[in-house]
C-alpha cells in the first residue's frame, strides 16, 4: 500500500469552497446546495473492438442547474473517475459564474487510452455515449452542451453532433448540442487558441497592476518576464505562444518524457515541430536537457504555467518552486497543500478557476452563434468598412494629408469573427481579473486569490438560486 493516500480531487475542490464561504453572508444550507452535484450520470456500455466486446466505463456530471445549459468538456483517459468528473464539473459552476458565462458547470469523462484504438473504434465509442446521453436528456442545445477537453478534440464532436442530429431529425437549434467543433460544422473562429490566449489575457492584466507588481518585487508588463510552461498541448503551446509574442522570454518547456531548458528563449513551434520527427522534446538544438520532466518546475523564473494534469505541484515539491507567479493553465494543478506553501512564501497563485476559462468562454461565443445561425462579422463587416473608409476620406480632405496604404487597411478594416472574438475574449478575462482583485482587496482577511475568486463565483451562484426564488 502507497504511503501517500489516493489524492482525492473533489474533497480538495470542497474544500477551497468550504474556506471562501466563510467570508460570505449565505445561509448554510444554500452553501451545502452550491457545493453538491445535482446529478451524476456512471454508465457502462459494450463496444465491438476487434474481434471482441469490450465494456466502457463512462460519466457525465452536472453539478449545477442555477443556469441551463449545463456545460463541460469530455475528456478521454484511463484516469478518468467519478471523483475527477465531479470535481472538475464543480470547477466548471465556478468558473462560468466568475467569467458571467451563464452555464451551470458538468463534465463527461470515458476512461479509455485513446492511442489503443483506431479511429474507427474511438468513433464508436464516441457515438455510443452520445447515444447514452441523448437516452437520460444528458444533452442538448437547452439542456448540457459538451465540449473538449484532455484527449479529445474537433472531430470527436463532429462525431457527437452528426450522432444527435441523426437522432433529433428536424431540430432547429441542433448545431448548439456541442461546441468545440471544427468551423465547417458550425464552430467558431479562435475556439482552438482560446483557453491558452484566455491563460495570456488573465496573466497580462496581473501583470499590469501595478500595486501587485509593486508587491512582487517586478516590473509591471509581460514584456522580458521568463516563463516556464509545463505540457505542450493544446493549451500549453498556445499560451507560450502568446507570451513570446508579447514579449516574454520561454526559459524552458516541460513535457512527460523531460524537459528542456535555455534561457535566451525557446520557440514553441520550432520545439512542436521537433518533438513531432523526432518523438520527444529532449535534444532540441540550443537547449539543455532536463530528463526528470517534474524538475522544471523548479528552476527560476518570474511566471510558472503548469498546462498539463491536476496535482503536479503539491506539498513535497512547493517548497522548492522559485516562481513569483504560478498561472493555472491546467485544472487543478495545485493540491491544497501547495496553496498554503505559496502563501506563505509570497508567491502569487492565479487559480485555475477563471484564468483557463478562456475555452469556455469562447464555447459560449459558439453556442450564440449556433443558435443565431449566423457568423460573427458577416451583418456588420462591409457596413463598418465602408463607413471607416468615409470618415478617413474626410480627415485626408480636411488635412490635406494622405496615410499610407498600410495605415489604411488597418483604420478601414471591419471586424472577422476571429477578430470579435479575440475582443469578447479580452473583455472577459480583463474583467473577471479585476472583479476578483477587488473582492480580494476589500476583504484583506482573505489569504490568496484562489479565495477571493471563490467568494465571487459563490456569491454569484447564490444570487442566482435567491433570485429563482428556489431559497428565501
Amino acid at each position: 500500500m502507497s504511503a501517500h493516500p489516493e489524492y482525492k480531487f473533489f474533497d480538495a475542490v470542497s474544500a477551497s469552497f468550504d474556506k471562501a464561504a466563510r467570508f460570505t453572508h449565505w445561509d448554510p444550507g444554500i452553501l451545502e446546495q452550491i457545493k453538491q452535484c445535482n446529478s451524476v450520470y456512471r454508465m457502462h456500455f459494450p463496444v465491438k473492438v476487434g474481434d471482441k466486446v469490450e465494456v466502457i466505463k463512462a460519466y457525465r456530471v452536472q453539478h449545477s442547474h442555477h443556469k441551463t445549459p449545463c456545460k463541460g468538456g469530455i475528456r478521454f483517459a484511463t484516469a478518468v473517475n467519478l471523483d475527477e468528473v465531479m470535481a472538475l464539473a464543480a470547477l466548471m459552476t465556478y468558473k462560468c459564474a466568475i467569467v458571467n458565462v451563464p452555464f451551470g458547470g458538468a463534465k463527461g469523462g470515458i476512461n479509455i487510452d485513446p492511442k489503443k484504438y483506431t479511429i474507427y473504434e474511438l468513433e464508436k465509442i464516441t457515438r455510443r455515449y452520445t447515444h447514452e446521453l441523448i437516452k437520460k436528456n444528458f444533452i442538448g442545445p437547452g439542456t448540457d452542451v459538451p465540449a473538449p477537453d484532455y484527449g479529445t478534440g474537433e472531430r470527436e464532436m463532429s462525431w457527437i453532433l452528426d450522432t444527435y442530429t441523426s437522432m433529433k431529425p428536424g431540430e432547429v437549434d441542433a448545431l448548439g448540442c456541442v461546441t468545440g467543433k471544427p468551423v465547417s460544422q458550425g464552430g467558431v473562429r479562435g475556439r482552438r487558441e482560446a483557453t491558452g490566449l484566455g491563460v495570456f489575457y488573465g496573466i497580462r492584466e496581473i501583470c499590469n497592476t501595478q500595486e501587485i507588481m509593486d508587491r512582487m518585487g517586478l516590473k509591471p508588463g509581460v514584456e522580458g518576464k521568463r516563463v516556464i510552461v509545463q505540457g505542450l498541448g493544446n493549451v500549453g503551446y498556445h499560451a507560450a505562444k502568446f507570451f513570446r509574442e508579447g514579449g516574454a522570454i520561454v526559459t524552458a518547456i516541460a513535457e512527460f518524457e523531460g524537459a528542456i531548458y535555455n534561457p535566451d528563449g525557446l520557440n514553441e513551434e520550432e520545439v512542436f515541430q521537433h518533438r513531432k520527427k523526432e518523438g520527444t522534446i529532449l535534444n532540441f538544438p540550443g537547449a539543455t536537457n532536463i530528463l526528470h520532466s517534474p524538475e522544471a518546475l523548479e528552476l527560476e523564473c518570474d511566471i510558472l504555467i503548469p498546462a498539463a494534469l491536476e496535482n503536479v505541484i503539491n506539498a513535497e515539491n512547493a517548497p522548492r518552486v522559485k516562481a513569483r507567479i504560478v498561472g493555472e493553465a491546467a485544472n487543478g494543478p495545485l493540491t491544497p497543500e501547495a496553496d498554503d506553501v505559496f502563501i506563505k512564501k509570497g508567491i502569487l497563485v492565479v487559480p485555475d478557476m477563471y484564468l483557463n476559462a478562456g475555452g469556455v468562454t469562447v464555447s459560449y461565443f459558439e453556442w450564440l452563434k449556433n443558435l443565431s445561425h449566423v457568423r460573427y462579422g458577416r451583418m456588420e463587416k462591409r457596413f463598418t468598412e465602408n463607413q471607416n473608409i468615409t470618415i478617413l476620406s474626410q480627415l485626408e480632405s480636411l488635412t490635406g494629408k494622405q496615410v499610407s496604404n498600410r495605415d489604411r487597411r488597418l483604420i478601414t478594416q471591419g471586424a472577422d469573427e476571429i477578430d470579435i472574438v479575440y475582443s469578447g475574449l479580452e473583455e472577459t478575462m480583463i474583467g473577471a481579473t479585476r472583479e476578483i482583485l477587488e473582492s480580494w482587496k476589500s476583504h484583506p482577511e482573505i489569504p490568496d486569490m484562489r479565495t477571493a475568486a471563490y467568494v465571487v463565483a459563490i456569491n454569484k451562484v447564490a444570487t442566482s438560486y435567491a433570485e429563482l426564488g428556489i431559497f428565501p
